[in-house]
């Protein structure tokens, strides 16, 4: 278990993130689940209308369209669960309503309540936006899918607080058809309506009582999908829970959750690290949050006489001050999102119920429910947030820092350092004590190098190849075969397409092999073979996932990573006291 406040580090890197890229992206909102009939194009129209689609869910029919671009057919905003809105705030999701007529799914909803960059301009504040209506799905299928489709269930990332890449600007076709599988993409809760738990919101439901609003969102969900997904082309028995960075880490809730036992078959993590917080935390948080809210309202003259009008106050009392305010109202709360778009605060409440007491001791004991898994992170994860951390930053702002090879080689070596830490966290710690259970299936682990090495590396063009290298999401793109989703909008071009391409193919094909089979592996490939994770010193362990200007690079490595390996390297480089304290704050290590 992590120490208290342990989050709050963690975050204050996490948020990072959006400082750099969260401008480059709209929010696109449109309604929610409208019921309509089907329109008839235009008189004059010159382009044809896309196709209607049909399917019938549990829920009654929804109509989605035919996407001529990736060969596959699309419904959006397909409504999983009742809206979690009035008394339905802060309480395990509800089965979705049926409806009498059909529901016209073309159209993406709106996105959680979070902050969001509304006009790419990093001088002005970022704004909250977002329903709380929001637990919706999307679904790509190939066209004439039958029913027995592997199903890659993919769970957004953003620390938890907002969604990255925005859904509305991540297609799923291009990944549904080359895999020839069904992807699903969905909203779940955020921030304070997500992970928020306090004594005055508990009702008796234990699910509920937990604060893992999101995680039950996920649960409920992949419900969903067992439900109906075979009306899609899916097979509700081969289902790939996969996620990026918090989605990462909401994929390792979901293998430790008793609750999501028999809803999933196989996992994938990307740069998802374990960050597991008491309830206990997250009820000194919200009281601070609390404590805001008064001051702000005028019934405290500041935090410490607002902590003592709490102290009195029955749980009706603050329960029904909370339900008074909106979702705006909290996260307004939290002036670090104005800013940087996420969000600090506590989540992957360590329950009992929804989560287990001690996430590693159930690893450790064979408690969670074993799958087939391919887990990951990148080579330079880390310098996406290092970037804006001083010295560093104000060097990147004179230019020093690309200019002076001394200053450089610090930024490298900090960067390495706390990325290798990451990579034990998400991936060769987790692995090594999951390979060791009786009855863990395969587990395969990948590093994702492309761009990695700084100015020694021609595929990025400086100076993003020494900030941003292969850092944290920059594998997205290649994931789901796009060029701007994520990172590839600031470093693809007409030079690097060759290698990167022929790359992000292969991932797609590993990845998809591995959610048909739960191996990587697909017969007949002419992909190097990616074997397993060995425990025993000497064997395969990692695929290093790689390309050139013209090709990929895909080598199996067969080291392994620990911290202490880390700091013992740290007690033997040269600039150890430069780096040390960098090592010392850093979120990517266990205390």
């Amino acid at each position: 278990m992590m120490p208290g406040k342990r989050w709050v580090s963690a975050r204050s890197y996490s948020v990072r993130l959006v400082l750099f890229f969260g401008a480059a992206l709209l929010l696109l909102l449109s309604g929610c689940g409208s019921v309509k009939n089907v329109q008839a194009p235009d008189a004059g129209q010159t382009k044809p209308a896309p196709i209607a689609v049909e399917r019938q869910t549990t829920e009654g029919i929804v109509i989605g369209e035919e996407n001529a671009a990736t060969n596959t057919n699309t419904w959006k905003a397909i409504p999983y669960a009742k809206p979690p809105i009035g008394a339905l705030r802060w309480r395990a999701p509800q089965p979705a309503e049926k409806r009498s007529q059909p529901l016209q799914a073309d159209k993406f909803c709106q996105i959680c309540p979070q902050y969001i960059d509304h006009d790419r301009n990093p001088a002005t504040a970022q704004v909250v936006l977002g329903n709380e209506d929001c637990l919706y799905l999307n679904i790509w299928s190939p066209k004439n899918a039958t029913g027995k489709l592997p199903v890659f269930f993919w769970i957004h990332g953003g620390g938890n607080s907002i969604q990255w890449p925005l859904l509305s600007m991540q297609d799923g076709g291009i990944l549904a058809n080359r895999g020839n599988m069904i992807v699903i993409t969905f909203n779940y809760r955020l921030g304070p309506m997500g992970f928020y738990s306090h004594p005055a919101l508990k009702t008796g439901d234990a699910a509920g009582d937990s604060g893992n609003f999101a995680i039950l969102d996920l649960i409920a969900a992949l419900k969903w999908v067992q439900a109906n997904i075979k009306n899609f082309g899916g097979d509700p028995e081969n289902v790939t829970i996969a996620g990026e960075s918090a989605g990462g880490q909401n994929v390792f809730c979901l293998v430790s959750s008793p609750m999501a036992n028999g809803l999933f078959h196989r996992a994938i993590s990307q740069s998802g690290l374990i960050r597991p917080s008491t309830p206990q935390e997250g009820a000194t948080h919200i009281n601070g949050i609390l404590a805001k809210l008064m001051v702000k309202d005028g019934k405290a003259a500041d935090a410490e006489a607002a902590a003592k009008v709490l102290a009195v106050m029955s749980a009706k009392d603050i329960e029904a001050y909370m339900r008074s305010k909106t979702a705006a109202d909290f996260l307004e709360m939290y002036p670090e999102g104005k800013a940087l778009g996420m969000i600090y605060f506590p989540t992957a409440y360590s329950d009992g119920k929804v989560l287990p007491a001690d996430f590693y001791a159930a690893l450790a004991s064979d408690k969670y429910n074993k799958v087939p898994m391919l887990m990951g992170t990148n080579k330079e994860e880390a310098k996406v947030f290092l970037r804006s951390y001083q010295p560093f930053a104000a060097w990147r702002q004179d230019g020093s820092l690309f200019k002076e090879p001394v200053k450089t080689e610090l930024f490298d070596l900090v960067a390495k350092f706390q990325s290798d830490g990451w990579k034990v966290m998400a991936v060769d710690q987790p692995a090594r004590i999951m390979r060791d259970n009786e009855g863990q299936p395969f587990i395969f682990t990948y590093q994702f190098m492309w761009g990695a090495g700084g100015a020694k590396n021609n595929v990025i063009n400086p100076p993003l190849n020494i900030i941003l290298g292969a850092c944290h999401a920059m594998e997205i793109d290649f994931v789901f075969g796009t060029e701007k989703a994520s990172l590839g909008a600031v470093v693809f071009n007409d030079k690097n397409k060759p290698g990167r391409v022929a790359l992000s193919n292969a991932m797609m094909d590993y990845w998809s092999a591995f959610a048909w089979t739960g191996n990587p592996n697909k017969q007949g490939s002419s992909l190097p073979k990616w074997s397993p994770w060995s425990n025993i010193q000497g064997f395969p362990k990692t695929m290093l996932l790689d390309a050139d200007l013209e090709k990929a690079k895909i080598t199996m490595g067969r080291s392994e990573l620990t911290q202490e390996m880390i700091e013992a390297a740290l007690k033997d480089e040269p600039r150890q006291k430069e780096i040390q304290p960098f090592w010392d704050a850093s979120p990517y290590r266990r205390r």
